[in-house]
């Protein structure tokens, strides 16, 4: 097997089942748009290389960290600006997740914990922002002028050992106090899964989409800790006590 240690990149569109039930020719025609006029060509200037294109998403990998960052955060503030220029009232956004780690080579795709944890950390990161694991942000401290908050250790889905979430987004916030660092007097909010009670299943993407778009607008106020989405969606078709 073809081994190489990489920066490995992972982006996925926000609400992307919803803005398709909303506007399916035109959430895809500017989903295109902003695919060859921003993202693709800002990945090509800075050497990384599409591993694959999803149907709302993309695997990209770097031989730099930095490269990747600075990708990463060219596109999350060119799509912010181009998405604004539209007016929309449901604005396409982007979760981007960097990892660094070793990643195993099979034709034109990649494999590997590498990989895996950078999908983890897409699914951890703001919308419109970035999520760097502990070891991609120590490559890049020092060498950026982007300023990342230590979200500290998640446990990630199927990934053995904790890691630690560095944060970056397009929206400005204060800093927060030293006690919201500590994790004193800040309340934890978790919003869990809406039940589609509509019994029609193709209508579960807008129980779904209601409950991203609250995630995202909690992630806005620093005074409280927000669950993942990747977290919270665990109990998705589960029926769970009220204190557990």
């Amino acid at each position: 097997m073809d081994r190489k240690l990489a920066a490995i990149l992972a982006a996925d569109m926000v609400g992307y089942s919803r803005l398709m039930g909303a506007d399916e020719a035109g959430t895809l025609a500017r989903l295109k748009a902003l695919r060859s006029d921003l993202i693709e060509p800002e990945i090509a200037r800075n050497e990384g290389r599409i591993v694959k294109l999803t149907g709302d998403g993309m695997l990209a990998v770097f031989d730099s960290v930095t490269a990747a960052v600075e990708a990463a955060s060219t596109i999350q503030q060119a799509i912010s600006k181009a998405e604004s220029a539209t007016h929309s009232e449901q604005p396409i956004t982007f979760r981007i997740g960097i990892n660094v780690g070793e990643i195993i080579l099979d034709g034109g795709d990649v494999y590997g914990d590498g990989v895996n944890i950078a999908a983890r950390l897409e699914a951890a990161a703001d919308p419109g922002g970035l999520c760097l694991s502990d070891d991609a942000y120590r490559q890049v401290r020092g060498k950026t002028q982007l300023e990342f908050s230590d979200r500290g250790q998640h446990q990630l889905k199927n990934i053995d050992q904790p890691v630690r979430l560095w944060h970056w987004s397009t929206i400005s916030h204060p800093a927060p106090s030293d006690e919201q660092r500590q994790g004193h007097h800040c309340p934890i909010i978790a919003v869990l899964p809406f039940n589609n009670l509509s019994g029609d299943q193709d209508q579960e993407y807008f129980a779904d989409g209601l409950a991203e778009d609250l995630i995202s607008a909690l992630t806005h106020w620093r005074s409280i800790r927000v669950i993942a989405r990747n977290s919270s969606f665990t109990f998705k078709d589960h029926s769970i006590s009220i204190p557990k």
